[in-house]
């Protein structure tokens, strides 16, 4: 992935099953070296009151139609899926950096492969430049079971393509002077006022005892933006702390965001707050953080200040119409989550527990409009929504040299990236890829995944559920969006 290192680790097993192998990871402190660790998943107008459907279908209007030529690949345990592809269109971007045809079949025609060799199930692809459309196509099947194929108004689980949305959500409020980056998390939330922190250190025999230290200081809302907060999750990793996280009933019941955050400070931190970049349960704190706030429920400040005025109709916290079930997209049957990865299961179950970290769902329509706003430094169809200063703070690295931060020993990012507010970011050149310094992005354990290319005012979206593949489909669909572009 852009943002991540692609290692083979066999101890993934222990705690996912192979159907589900997670993002392979790269150790920053071993000088870049691929020692195997891994986790769960991460790489990267119109009126807002319109639908999704003819959102993505004004998006196709734009520029001049091209449709494109398929090119199958005889499969014939899947030809279903392949049958179902949709046809692409493609505009015209601007003369400067623009995208050529020919690349841009490259990419319809990787994804078709991966179709037609039963790898994936299906999947939408938006590449986005200068507000309009470069391509835009729909490939294979909703779900296998009823060969229904992909359609614009198909509903897919973000998983962690939920965080940058929370974050946002919460720099809102830091906009408004509500809340402050610097401020303690137990000025919200009192119970993290005196949580400890997990440490083993050696006895006089070595042998190693779990102890309890006090904090050295407060967890900041700054420190659950970029991870670096000291909670953790459970489902990586084999420290004390993680093991307690395994242990605890923390997803039982129904619960809700305060519930849940309750829950969580009656755990140890990993690592004291502010030294090490944890991939964690933070931004599902920070989401009742907003609550606390605002005063409203997370779902009810997102869809007010942000899901309803940028149109992004479909997106919650769990498909609530039992009518749009056959609309969620689904998993081959041999690619399942299982188990379930932080807590978020079925999206047709409906919860108190709004999980800012990785339980939304929503369309490709709905996730392009957020996407854009980002690329725009905070703006879409006239309105503001984030400051420019505030969208360059959080797409900016906050994780690297002079900041202080450390990598845990299970590290999500590669060497060539850092961290900032919700999203990855492209520090550096990374040898033999085309993509620049800059970029930004996140991805989702289910296979979603979206990357901003500033330098080139563009974004590139790619919505699929495929636990198994997501990671090496975003390593090798990257280059071709790069590699597609007229220089």
């Amino acid at each position: 992935m852009i943002f991540a290192s692609t290692a083979h680790n066999p101890e993934r097993s222990q705690l996912l099953s192979a159907k589900s192998s997670s993002r392979l990871v790269c150790n920053r402190n071993n000088g870049g070296s691929t020692q195997g660790h891994w986790s769960e998943a991460h790489m990267f107008s119109t009126s807002s009151s319109r639908g999704t459907s003819a959102y993505l279908e004004s998006l196709t209007r734009a520029g001049q139609r091209i449709k494109a030529a398929a090119r199958w690949v005889p499969f014939a345990l899947v030809a279903a899926l392949v049958a179902a592809s949709s046809n692409a269109t493609f505009g015209d971007a601007p003369a400067a950096r623009r995208f050529s045809q020919p690349g841009l079949q490259r990419i319809g025609d990787y994804l078709r492969h991966e179709i037609a060799i039963g790898k994936i199930p299906g999947a939408i692809l938006l590449i986005q430049q200068h507000g309009k459309p470069v391509y835009f196509e729909k490939f294979g099947l909703r779900d296998v079971a009823t060969k229904v194929p992909m359609t614009d108004d198909t509903i897919f689980r973000f998983y962690s393509m939920s965080k940058p949305i929370t974050s946002v959500a919460a720099l809102m409020l830091v906009d408004d002077g509500k809340l402050s980056l610097d401020d303690p998390l137990s000025k919200y939330i009192p119970a993290f006022a005196d949580v400890k922190v997990g440490v083993e250190t050696p006895d006089a025999t070595g042998k190693p005892v779990f102890t309890l230290e006090p904090l050295k200081r407060p967890i900041t809302v700054l420190d659950l933006m970029r991870q670096t907060s000291g909670i953790t999750y459970g489902f990586y990793g084999d420290g004390p702390v993680q093991k307690l996280y395994r242990q605890a009933d923390l997803y039982g019941g129904d619960f809700d965001n305060a519930e849940f955050a309750t829950r969580l400070a009656n755990l140890p931190l990993a690592e004291q707050p502010g030294t090490t970049w944890t991939y964690s349960h933070s931004v599902d704190v920070l989401g009742r953080v907003i609550e606390v706030v605002s005063g409203q429920s997370l779902f009810q400040f997102e869809k007010e200040r942000l899901l309803d005025p940028l149109g992004m109709s479909h997106t919650a916290f769990f498909v609530a119409d039992e009518a749009k079930r056959p609309l969620v997209a689904q998993f081959l049957p041999d690619d399942l989550i299982d188990p379930p990865i932080a807590g978020i299961r079925d999206p047709m179950v409906h919860r108190r527990w709004e999980s800012g970290g990785a339980g939304m769902v929503g369309t490709t329509g709905d996730y392009a409009r957020f996407v854009q706003m980002l690329l725009n430094a905070g703006t879409l169809d006239g309105r503001r929504y984030l400051k420019p200063e505030t969208v360059a703070l959080m797409t900016s690295d906050q994780i690297g040299p002079g900041s202080g931060i450390a990598s845990a020993n299970v590290y999500f990012l590669a060497v060539h990236a850092g961290f900032g507010l919700g999203v990855a970011v492209l520090t550096s050149p990374q040898p033999k890829r085309p993509w620049p310094p800059g970029i930004y992005g996140w991805d989702g354990v289910a296979g979603a995944f979206f990357f901003v290319d500033p330098n080139d005012d563009l974004f590139a979206l790619c919505m699929m559920q495929s636990p198994s593949h997501r990671g090496r489909i975003e390593t090798e669909l990257a280059p071709l969006v790069f590699d597609a572009m007229v220089r």
